[in-house]
């Protein structure tokens, strides 16, 4: 789902991708699938998506 919501914001170029990406997931995600994004290896994704993860989980490490 994460690489779905990463093509749908592609076109705007990579960082906002990222940035819209992240905002998505960390609006309209339970707290259990973020969880679980989090503990994932993340191999799947594509770049975009796999950016927008790592972001928030060190914004959530920093929080």
């Amino acid at each position: 789902m994460a690489n779905q919501i990463a093509a749908n914001f592609a076109a705007q170029g990579e960082e906002k991708a990222v940035a819209e990406t992240a905002l998505h997931i960390w609006k309209f995600w339970d707290p259990r699938m973020k969880a679980a994004i989090y503990a994932d290896d993340l191999g799947d994704l594509s770049p975009i998506a796999k950016a927008a993860i790592l972001k928030l989980k060190a914004e959530a490490a920093a929080a």
